[in-house]
């Protein structure tokens, strides 16, 4: 039974490269016949932005894409990252790393050995990344991928000196949890999966299928969310936002022609969608607002 599903960070409201993410795991969720979910990665504090997570939830629900089950929270669920790095600690494939970001800046912030010039009282702990840990998978939109983890990333984090949980522990902890099967998401995590898979194979967890869909760019070739064009899309007017996602991902813009609102433009999508015709390049560009037809909040 296919899972999908969609896990924004509260960072800031939806905006339009968020809403092309949301739409098109949806897409592919619903057509395969499974269940489509919404997680909230709030286990960054500093990067939080009050109130921005359940502005997020009302925007998506005013789009129609609702989680199939209760939304689930990062915040909450430390007990399960805390248990599965206990597990990564005992069997020696995890340690404590004093080394700061000025001990590592010669390697380019790569660590493969503990070069730390004092210990810490707040270590950070790190997934002990084995030589020529080379991970290949085969990504349903942008093809085989293939990484050295060891050369290119190395020891990576699992829960940062401050004391937050990293990204890849918990995403992989959650994703296992949730039963998710199949993973879409912005091309821009293509290169953290091969750490994820690493991680799945250590815990003894199932690897889900992926799928990485074009990143949405500003005509200056920045991602949205780092981009002053990161406007979030006005939920007040769903219906262009969603016609411009739905081209952005390849799809005839003339199958929602008739739409006249949410549940019919969706309703229309679905008969329409066609997967093949999701865009294989790792980003597209976002034409102005006057051409996309895409409405942003004031």
């Amino acid at each position: 039974m296919y899972r999908g599903r969609f896990a924004p960070s509260p960072t800031g409201d939806l905006h339009f490269g968020s809403l092309l993410a949301a739409f098109g795991s949806w897409l592919l969720a619903r057509r395969a016949g499974g269940t489509w979910l919404v997680r909230v990665e709030d286990i960054d504090p500093p990067r939080e932005v009050a109130g921005a997570a359940q502005r997020q939830l009302d925007a998506l629900a005013a789009f129609g894409l609702t989680s199939d089950e209760p939304v689930v929270r990062q915040s909450e669920r430390s007990a399960l990252y805390e248990a599965a790095l206990q597990r990564l600690l005992e069997a020696g494939l995890a340690f404590e790393c004093h080394c700061s970001r000025s001990d590592l800046a010669a390697s380019g912030g790569i660590h493969r050995r503990c070069i730390a010039r004092r210990r810490r009282p707040d270590p950070a702990i790190r997934m002990r990344v084995a030589d020529d840990t080379l991970v290949r998978f085969d990504d349903a939109l942008q093809g085989p991928q293939e990484q050295d983890v060891s050369r290119d990333v190395g020891d990576f984090v699992l829960r940062r000196a401050e004391g937050y949980w990293a990204y890849q522990l918990a995403v992989v902890v959650d994703d296992a949890a949730q039963g998710v099967t199949d993973v879409v998401r912005g091309a821009d995590l293509l290169d953290s999966t091969p750490r994820q898979i690493v991680l799945q194979r250590a815990l003894g967890l199932s690897e889900p299928r992926y799928a990485h869909l074009p990143l949405v760019l500003d005509r200056a070739g920045r991602k949205l969310s780092k981009s002053d064009a990161a406007l979030p899309v006005d939920p007040q007017v769903p219906l262009p936002a969603l016609r411009a996602a739905w081209s952005a991902l390849g799809q005839e813009a003339a199958a929602l022609a008739d739409a006249r609102d949410v549940p019919s433009l969706l309703a229309a999508a679905l008969t329409g969608f066609d997967a093949t015709r999701i865009p294989r390049n790792r980003s597209v560009a976002l034409a102005a607002a006057h051409n996309t037809g895409v409405m942003f909040a004031p």
